[in-house]
């Protein structure tokens, strides 16, 4: 009979109620189960023991045989310290105390074999270990222990109030005597023998108490590869579960306005990336079950334009389909950019916004209750309780990750039924991310760009050559180009020191003087119809310089504009850097990214400032971020619950994931309900996770 996981930590022996709180509060500890996933973060290896003429000065813990042969007293500022004189055949170091100088001298019997271990310091051209672990060489080789000891993670307030590292240990051990051993299985049999698995009790004790490197790595992965795997096995149930439950309309025909769209109106010939998705979302879309896709392309790769064509056939089957986006500009900008094929189509299309004058919002919800309003284009002014569509079809999403689960799911309840879903990002997700945070939705990817797109030239300049770069810029102007120079900051900020907006302007226009320069300005506190009018004059050409701040991040699309520089650099993330790129390039002409900085750099800044000016590929980008960032970081907060893992880590383990997925897919290909016999412990397993952890959160 297995123990109760599900047991609160206050019964452990050795824990009682004021250390329960404790562990609660500092760690999430609140039971056995939550106890036996508090896994070491690192270990002190006591398998190794080193000679004095091996030691490094790393103040590292080691581990020395050797033997006392004289002690001495020496004098101090404050009392005295006891040093004692320490050598084996290669050398030799002081052991020292500050304290309990009596008792040590009365217990240590000198000239014996003894193993001493701590941390080791270079001190008055000699090597020391201060309080050292002291013990008879004889009395050491009969404890029976764990030879490398767990470090587990910590808090002050825990050390302070006595649960130190060792007593953590002492807490664990009792666990699993209380456990007697038995801890219940949660892979199939069959599957452990083909990957060469430990069982769950090998696997849980070496993590804890490894007897060796070697059990420990088995340990390790044993575990990494079952968090992992439950994770998978979570994910693709649900798709698979949607797939069979959320009935889709089936869009059976493609017609009118897709076939007259692709032989009059395509402005060009796609690329075999935006091909091969849209016959992708076309299968979904025709296959009776609710699509759930989610479509990575880089900033310019075209998604604008597959959406389009994905809109086009809900219209051809008598449906209606809108696209949500973040932000006002980028839904104008949208809306710009479809409403010209539209006319031409003879589509009814709007846009809603928070700015839309009401008379115009009744027209809106009016029209798109009775059929006539088929494509909507909006913000979060699309999830308002009165907009209501009369068939919604096809739901897009652009830039999802700037949109809460809560949010996305009202979209869903706009409908009777729930409409196909189309989200978009041209923030490339790392495989490894995608494969945990969205391993729920189909996943297409535009990998590359529309021909006669040349490479962006990205180059990182220090404050001091800013006269070459406004050099560089006017000379680029004389040929007719445009040039965005965007800052982080609106207002002078007191603790950072960094050239804000306004500052920016002001120098812009004194090295760049009216008339024969026009410079727009845009950030986020002016009112939307400034902005815009502003906007609106630098697309038209009117003006030669726009300046402004993270606001055009997502969607503007100005062809002309061919220099893209980026003020305080560091302050920026990577995919921020990223996407402020991806503003220029859009036309023929070689495009430029200047990425200027101060001297003081930290080192993730120099490395996200030499990632970006090697490699325009977004994946790699989001590869570099991921590293340094982590992926909660990356998911923001609303779905970084799904990552909350105890043992794995999706940079690092990545080759294990892929495998956890694979095996997770197999199983379920041949036994999705999870009923053979073979996979009863899976389903088990699955069951009690489902029932008490809520760490895969609903994603789309």
């Amino acid at each position: 009979m297995s123990i109760n996981l599900q047991t609160p930590i206050d019964y452990l022996k050795g824990v009682g109620p004021n250390r329960a709180d404790l562990l609660r509060k500092e760690l999430g500890i609140h039971t056995y189960q939550d106890l036996i996933n508090l896994f070491p973060n690192r270990y002190i290896d006591r398998t190794k023991y080193y000679k004095i003429n091996q030691l490094q000065r790393t103040s590292a813990d080691f581990q020395i045989i050797g033997k006392i042969t004289a002690f001495k007293e020496v004098t101090q500022k404050r009392g005295k310290r006891l040093v004692a004189n320490f050598q084996d055949d290669t050398g030799t170091m002081e052991l020292v105390w500050f304290r309990g100088h009596k008792w040590i001298r009365d217990a240590i019997k000198l000239n014996k074999p003894y193993v001493a271990f701590g941390k080791v310091n270079w001190f008055n051209g000699k090597y020391n270990m201060v309080h050292p672990e002291l013990e008879l060489l004889e009395t050491h080789e009969k404890n029976v222990r764990s030879a490398m000891q767990p470090v587990y993670p910590s808090t002050e307030k825990l050390i302070n109030k006595g649960i130190t590292n060792k007593a953590l240990c002492h807490i664990m051990q009792q666990l699993f005597m209380a456990a007697g051993g038995k801890f219940s299985e949660t892979l199939p049999d069959n599957l452990r023998s083909e990957l060469k698995l430990i069982n769950k009790q090998q696997a849980l004790l070496n993590i804890h108490f490894p007897k060796s490197q070697e059990l420990l790595a088995s340990a390790q992965f044993r575990l990494k590869f079952e968090e992992l795997f439950y994770i998978q096995l979570q994910l693709i149930i649900k798709n698979l579960s949607r797939k069979s439950k959320i009935k889709g309309f089936p869009f059976e025909r493609v017609g009118a306005y897709f076939n007259s769209f692709f032989k009059d109106e395509l402005p060009f010939e796609l690329t075999n990336a935006q091909k091969r998705v849209l016959k992708e979302i076309r299968a979904d879309l025709g296959s009776h079950a609710q699509m759930n896709r989610l479509l990575q392309g880089d900033v310019g790769s075209g998604k604008t334009i597959v959406a389009f064509m994905s809109m086009l056939i809900a219209l051809d089957n008598g449906f209606q389909a809108c696209l949500m986006a973040p932000t006002e500009i980028l839904s104008v900008q949208h809306f710009n950019g479809l409403e010209e094929w539209c006319k031409h189509l003879n589509i009814n299309i709007k846009i809603l916004t928070g700015s839309t004058k009401t008379s115009i919002r009744k027209e809106i919800h009016e029209s798109l209750e009775n059929g006539e309003l088929q494509i909507l284009i909006g913000t979060h002014a699309l999830l308002e309780d009165k907009v209501k569509f009369k068939n919604l079809g096809l739901a897009i999403i652009d830039e999802q990750h700037r949109f809460g689960v809560a949010q996305r799911s009202k979209l869903w309840h706009k409908n009777t039924s729930p409409p196909h879903i189309l989200v978009m990002t041209a923030t490339p997700i790392p495989r490894t991310l995608a494969m945990s945070v969205y391993g729920d939705l189909d996943i297409s990817v535009i990998n590359e760009l529309p021909p006669g797109r040349k490479a962006i030239k990205t180059v990182h300049r220090y404050d001091k050559n800013r006269l070459n770069v406004f050099r560089f810029i006017k000379d680029e102007i004389s040929k007719g180009r445009q040039v965005y120079v965007v800052y982080p900051l609106i207002q002078e900020s007191e603790k950072m020191d960094y050239k804000d907006l306004m500052d920016g302007y002001e120098s812009l226009s004194r090295d760049f003087p009216m008339p024969d320069y026009q410079i727009s300005i845009v950030h986020g506190k002016m009112k939307p119809e400034d902005k815009d009018y502003e906007m609106q004059r630098f697309i038209k050409g009117e003006t030669q310089i726009m300046v402004a701040t993270t606001v055009i991040e997502v969607g503007v699309n100005v062809p002309n504009a061919s220099v893209m520089i980026i003020e305080s650099a560091e302050r920026f993330g990577l995919s921020q850097l990223h996407q402020l790129r991806g503003r220029v390039g859009r036309g023929v002409e070689q495009s430029y990214c200047i990425l200027m900085t101060g001297y003081k750099l930290s080192n993730d800044s120099k490395t996200r400032l030499e990632t970006m000016v090697k490699t325009n590929d977004g994946f790699k980008i989001a590869e570099a971020d991921l590293k340094l960032r982590g992926p909660g970081d990356i998911m923001g907060t609303q779905q970084s619950g799904v990552l909350n893992l105890k043992i794995a880590d999706l940079m690092k383990d990545s080759h294990i994931l892929q495998y956890a997925r694979y095996h997770a897919k197999n199983i379920l290909k041949t036994d999705p309900q999870l009923t053979l016999e073979k996979n009863s412990v899976i389903m088990h397993t699955y069951k009690q996770l489902s029932k008490y952890k809520n760490i895969w959160n609903y994603i789309s």
